[in-house]
């Protein structure tokens, strides 16, 4: 066939060559040859570094990650709210007992870091008593806390109910994890005394396997709470009003899961009165059998499950599994380096050439 200018023009009537995919041509073949070269050069030494980082993940695991996740949280916003349906209390404003009332007691704690050491927290708590929406009692507190123990620190600008000259001792609220002493002293910010909680048994909480620590304590003054009150509302047969103190007898019920020391329940039975200094009568403030919202125990057994999985993984299983890698990955390396010894001489042996 000619064309315009009367050349030929050749017509290709056979298959054409496929374009080379990308990536797949003889250049990429060629790379991945090296690479699967050089790993197979170097499987040893790949070997070693890689059981190196898992037994060191598995050491931090271990040693360091545990330890935080042990270690009460620097920072916290926690909420305890207890309440009784059918108390009795004394309505100071008209001086006449309310029965089967509902009380609720709430204790609200936000924490932070404390400046300049990682080891403590700085707790703002604050307790309020209330019923039908009148407060019956209140009081603020600032405490840091050992991360490591629970217990008060005496530093930092620490005061109850304003007060900068007590000294708080003992728990604060949370137990320390793994904890398994049968007494502890747990600070009371009322009596502003840390009388002993002690091991009363063995329950479970919602499935829960749990430790129960009860602190008792008879009826105690409690330290500026004297008040003037109508001598009659006492029960006193004089006019105008005297001098009266609070007193406080209490029993407090904590259940503790002791792998986490999270509080996971809770119940105070608490009868309060009023006592003129110079004797006499008395009159009851408040008394109420506490206790926690169903709601609020499943929450707090919840989250004590996670955790308690969560330690018992970075304590056991996950550094047992990444130890046994890294123990796998040593003797696959032994053994090839065995390998390699053995084969290299009878390489050298037979590799020359015979030229007769």
């Amino acid at each position: 066939m000619s064309g315009p200018a009367g050349g030929a023009v050749a017509e290709s009537t056979g298959p054409q060559p496929a374009e080379a995919a990308p990536g797949r041509g003889p250049g990429a073949r060629g790379r991945g040859r090296r690479v699967s070269a050089v790993l197979a050069r170097n499987a040893r030494p790949v070997a070693v570094a890689a059981a190196a980082f898992l037994l060191t993940a598995a050491l931090m695991l271990r040693f360091y990650v545990a330890g935080e996740l042990e270690r009460i949280p620097a920072r916290i916003d926690l909420t305890m709210r207890l309440a009784d349906d059918s108390a009795a209390y004394l309505d100071t404003g008209t001086w006449e007992t309310v029965r089967g009332a509902e009380v609720e007691r709430t204790t609200r704690v936000e924490g932070g870091f404390a400046p300049g050491n990682p080891d403590w927290t700085t707790w703002s708590m604050s307790t309020s008593t209330a019923a039908r929406g009148t407060t019956l009692s209140h009081g603020d507190r600032r405490v840091i806390v050992d991360r490591d123990t629970g217990t008060a620190v005496n530093c930092c600008g620490e005061h109850v109910d304003g007060d900068r000259a007590v000294r708080q001792a003992g728990l604060v609220l949370l137990w320390p994890a793994g904890g398994g002493w049968n007494e502890y002293p747990f600070y009371d910010a009322d009596i502003r005394a840390a009388p002993p909680m002690v091991l009363d048994g063995r329950d479970r909480v919602g499935g829960l396997a749990v430790r129960r620590y009860v602190q008792r304590f008879d009826a105690t003054q409690l330290p500026d709470s004297s008040r003037p009150v109508p001598a009659r509302a006492l029960g006193l047969e004089e006019p105008g009003t005297v001098q009266a103190n609070r007193w406080l007898e209490l029993e407090r019920t904590y259940w503790v899961e002791p792998v986490t020391g999270r509080v996971v329940d809770a119940r105070e039975v608490r009868r309060e009165t009023l006592r003129p200094e110079n004797g006499g009568g008395s009159r009851v403030l408040l008394d109420a059998d506490l206790r926690m919202a169903e709601e609020l125990v499943e929450a707090r057994v919840r989250e004590a499950e996670e955790l308690r999985t969560l330690l018992w993984a970075v304590r056991t299983w996950l550094p047992v599994g990444l130890g046994t890698a890294c123990g796998l990955l040593f003797l696959a390396a032994a053994v090839r380096e065995l390998r390699a010894r053995r084969t290299a001489p009878a390489a050298e042996d037979g590799g020359g050439v015979d030229l007769k």
